[in-house]
């Protein structure tokens, strides 16, 4: 879009110059009408945005130390790694699907991941949310960003609709057994699109069928014959596998996220939104084009 404005003709008769100068003004009033509208528009999306996974989305499995250890014939759809430690065990039996990632023990590969984790890790963290039931089973719940303390999965977690889910959690635990556990997407929630910040340590049960990135600061469990659409990023320990399904999310939002509004939260009387960094710079901008054009304009 073009913001400038361009000078009218001059004319040297007084009641046309008048005239010349008010279609002018007018013109330079819906420019910075148009122009301001579009910046506006990039405010909202700028609010928007929160911080990238990053490098951490090419990775279904991140350890940190001891290790990332598998028993049994895991299928792994993305890469696998661990940084600071440099072991991973178990690979093979376990494998990883041809194509889609790489074992990166150690390296500097694994390292920037853990990096950018810990990044997206501190960002779930800060986000406002509004408090839910901690045992999740039984509950359907639209997009949003939730507070779930100590979470607990027995039985079905629905997720219903498009749109980002945010799980703040002290702790996670799933039950066992087969259907023991389920996380169900409809009306369009995708995979992708959910993320659990896990304050501690989370354990997968046994045959649970889960949705989402886990990002734990401590490790997580995936229990035998259990599978995950989605990540697990252990930000301090380790990543324990045993004849897993694990499928680094495609589609969505990933490797970044959008913040919705919080739906579930009532407004805040007198709050005043803020402006980034760089929207003041855009604003500052704009009027200063502006101011410019109509000294121009008086000048002439």
């Amino acid at each position: 879009m073009n913001c400038r404005t361009t000078s009218g003709a001059r004319m040297h008769l007084a009641a046309p110059r008048m005239t010349v100068a008010t279609a002018g003004f007018s013109a330079m009033g819906a420019r910075l009408g148009a122009c301001l509208g579009f910046a506006a528009f990039l405010l909202a999306s700028a609010s928007a945005s929160a911080q990238l996974l990053g490098s951490a989305s090419n990775f279904a499995v991140l350890g940190a130390t001891p290790n990332v250890a598998n028993t049994g014939p895991t299928v792994v759809v993305g890469s696998v790694g661990v940084w600071p430690a440099a072991a991973i065990t178990g690979f093979p039996p376990g494998l990883i699907t041809p194509g889609t990632g790489f074992l990166n023990f150690g390296d500097s590969i694994a390292q920037q991941a853990q990096t950018d984790t810990t990044a997206a890790y501190l960002t779930l963290a800060g986000l406002v949310s509004a408090p839910i039931l901690p045992a999740l089973g039984g509950q359907v719940l639209v997009p949003g960003i939730y507070n779930a303390g100590a979470a607990d999965l027995t039985g079905t977690l629905t997720l219903n609709g498009p749109g980002l889910y945010v799980f703040q959690t002290t702790s996670l635990t799933t039950a066992s057994g087969p259907g023991a556990s389920i996380v169900n997407l409809i009306g369009g929630a995708t995979a992708c699109d959910i993320w659990w910040q896990v304050g501690s340590s989370a354990a997968i049960g046994t045959f649970s069928a889960f949705q989402g990135n886990i990002l734990a600061l401590t490790s997580i469990t995936v229990g035998t014959s259990a599978s995950l659409q989605g990540r697990a990023l252990a930000r301090n320990g380790t990543v324990t596998l045993a004849s897993n399904n694990v499928t680094a999310c495609t589609g969505g939002t990933a490797p970044g996220f959008i913040v919705p509004p919080l739906a579930p939260l009532a407004p805040v009387a007198g709050a005043i939104p803020t402006l980034s960094e760089w929207a003041m710079v855009m604003l500052a901008a704009l009027l200063a084009v502006a101011g410019y054009a109509a000294m121009r304009r008086r000048a002439g």
